[in-house]
């Protein structure tokens, strides 16, 4: 399994921003292999993180070479005061069933 984060400062949204942002989302979701995602927001320092779950680097790539994914890349500086992609691979995920989590079914994942 694989996630990305993506963590950024936000910047001015327009219209633009929110339907590519949406479709973005959409699209991520109905990519065999998609797992889940969390967000969150850092208050010391106002930035974002998005965190998507992959079964494989394959599902992770087909969002990556999408053309609206492509597009919101080139058009970043619009929109975000930086940002930063963090690709890693999960080599354990496990808890106590307490909170819901995209892994929570795969407990103690290899």
């Amino acid at each position: 399994m694989f996630t990305s984060t993506f963590t950024f400062a936000k910047g001015d949204y327009d219209a633009d921003f929110h339907a590519l942002d949406a479709r973005i989302a959409e699209l991520a979701r109905a990519i065999p292999g998609y797992l889940g995602e969390e967000a969150w927001e850092n208050p010391a320092t106002g930035q974002l993180s998005n965190v998507y779950y992959w079964d494989s680097m394959a599902a992770l790539q087909q969002l990556m070479q999408h053309p609206a994914h492509r597009e919101a890349k080139a058009a970043q500086a619009r929109w975000l005061r930086g940002y930063q992609v963090v690709i890693a691979q999960v080599l354990r995920s496990y808890g106590d069933g307490g909170i819901e989590h995209p892994l929570a079914a795969r407990p103690d994942t290899p």
